[in-house]
Parts: structure tokens; C-alpha cells; sequence
């Protein structure tokens, strides 16, 4: 799970087999703990939705908090860049 901000949102778009496909950036910032000190952490972090959960992101607009749930994947076999698949996202 992802808590941040949208900063970037694809129009709506279907696969050849007519799945729903939507990509966003989700911007995390956050303080964490490390060896002892807080830490000041922020990440723009690429995302990609299919099916219902781009349904439910091609609903919201840049700026929107959001909490996502989902697990992290390459981009391609040929690009090592890892990209957010989202299964789930709710409003905070």
C-alpha cells in the first residue's frame, strides 16, 4: 500500500481485448525512521490500473489524495523501471 497524491492522470484507455487501462503518477511524502533519525521521504511512483480499479482512477482528478493497494512489476521485459499495478484505491 501507496498513501499520496496524484500528480499526473492518463485519460481512460482499452486494451485490444477491451480492458480498461488507465497510468498515473502518485507522489508519496512521508517522515520515516532510519538508523534511529526521522527522514524526510518523497517519490513520484509511475502507476498503471487495468479493469475496475482504472475505472475508479479515471474517476479522480490530479490533486486528489489517494491510498492505493497493489504490487510492483517491471514496465516490460526489456525495461527494468518498476511501475505500481494497482488493484485497489480509495479517497483520503
Amino acid at each position: 500500500m501507496i498513501e499520496g497524491e496524484i500528480v499526473e492522470l492518463e485519460g481512460l484507455r482499452f486494451t485490444p481485448a477491451g480492458l480498461a487501462r488507465v497510468a498515473c503518477k502518485i507522489r508519496h511524502s512521508s517522515l520515516q525512521q532510519e538508523a534511529g533519525m526521522q527522514r524526510q521521504v518523497q517519490c513520484d511512483i509511475p502507476a498503471l490500473a487495468l479493469g475496475e480499479a482504472a475505472q475508479q482512477i479515471s474517476r479522480l482528478q490530479p490533486g486528489q489524495r489517494v491510498m492505493a493497494e497493489g504490487f510492483l512489476a517491471q514496465r516490460s521485459l526489456k525495461i527494468s523501471q518498476l511501475v505500481l499495478h494497482i488493484n485497489n484505491v480509495t479517497l483520503r
